[in-house]
């Protein structure tokens, strides 16, 4: 008798176990995602002296996953070749100061924008003419690899020929940082938001760089991208930026993470 109670609750388990799996796939509700991260971008996200990933966009997706009540996975990946995995489905979004450009919209989708910069000039604290891209000419100029600053360069260069400015791709803004400091560039051209962290923030730079200017006055509005067609998670991105803008927090990330 035991073993037909058994073998009937087991039956029964099964079944349920059937049916449930069943539901989730018919309803197609997805409960786990994974973004990913270039983590070399203070105060956007980067490692901190502890090792720990942190930054706004760090805080700001682990408030989406807080609000929805999903598991959001933060994986840190190399700038270049980032949106290559996310074409082929090695994670479901990258939230990385990503600007949303003509070029990217047919092969990702874009939340609302959740911030708007522009390409600012950091400059040894004695220099003070670096104010625009004219004055750049002639200059050697440091930009991340891939990035929206180089794009902008290499646009500019094909359309002024005779601009003469030297352009050096690091593959993290930070190497060109350094090598700024070590006076083999003439500035670094880089996001606003980042250049203020170097500028403001750090206090390894403290008293050695300053922001003379911006290199192209065209806001960039930045967002989180999306596997291209995935309209469940974008729905879900975009109503949870829309709660966190109206009940504040947005406005306490960007305090604390001195987004101007």
């Amino acid at each position: 008798m035991k073993k037909i109670a058994i073998v009937l609750l087991a039956l029964l388990l099964c079944c349920t176990s059937v049916v449930f799996a069943q539901g989730q796939k018919e309803t197609g509700e997805q409960n786990s995602y994974v973004f990913a991260a270039n983590c070399a971008w203070p105060p956007l996200e980067f490692v901190d002296e502890n090792g720990d990933v942190v930054g706004f966009e760090i805080d700001l997706v682990n408030e989406i996953a807080k609000l929805t009540g999903k598991t959001i996975t933060i994986r840190n990946v190399a700038w270049d070749g980032i949106f290559a995995g996310l074409a082929n489905g090695a994670y479901n979004a990258v939230a990385s100061g990503v600007s949303v450009t003509e070029e990217r919209k047919p092969s990702m989708d874009f939340s609302t924008p959740i911030m708007t910069i522009t390409q600012a000039i950091i400059a040894p604290k004695s220099v003070n003419d670096l104010i625009d891209v004219t004055s750049l000419h002639g200059k050697t100029v440091g930009v991340q690899l891939g990035t929206t600053g180089h794009i902008y360069f290499e646009d500019y260069l094909k359309a002024n020929p005779k601009a003469n400015i030297n352009v050096m791709a690091y593959d993290e803004i930070g190497f060109g940082v350094e090598d700024l400091l070590n006076g083999n560039l003439d500035c670094v051209v880089t996001d606003s938001v980042i250049a203020s962290d170097y500028v403001l923030a750090n206090a390894n730079y403290s008293g050695k760089l300053h922001v003379t200017g911006t290199a192209s006055n065209v806001g960039e509005p930045i967002a989180i991208a999306i596997k291209k067609g995935d309209a469940a998670l974008l729905k879900l991105v975009n109503d949870s930026l829309v709660t966190l803008e109206k009940n504040g927090t947005m406005q306490s990330l960007r305090t604390k993470w001195n987004i101007l």
